[in-house]
């Protein structure tokens, strides 16, 4: 189900203090980037990514490729950060960034 654009708003805001907590490389979607971006959203559900990778077109592919392969949407791109979100089956108040 798509994000509206009053909900995406609400997220912009809580993720505005946010730090990237996943960082992608040159490499791309690897194993590992994919077990820890899933591990971040189950914990956190929205969270910002930074894409370490210098070409424009590049960067658009690769968080793509992330929003697909983690089932997340993505609510705003700026520069080389994304910030993305997925609702947790069991959110946890403690970790959630939408709970505190």
């Amino acid at each position: 189900m798509p994000l509206t654009a009053d909900r995406k708003k609400a997220l912009r805001t809580i993720g505005h203090n946010l730090k990237p907590v996943v960082t992608v490389a040159e490499k791309g979607m690897t194993e590992g980037v994919a077990e820890e971006l899933n591990r971040a959203l189950n914990d956190h559900e929205l969270i910002k990514v930074k894409l370490a990778v210098n070409d424009r077109d590049a960067r658009r592919e690769l968080i793509t490729e992330l929003c697909q392969q983690s089932g997340a949407e993505l609510v705003q791109e700026i520069g080389k950060i994304a910030l993305i979100f997925r609702k947790a089956d069991k959110p946890n108040a403690k970790l959630s960034n939408l709970l505190r």
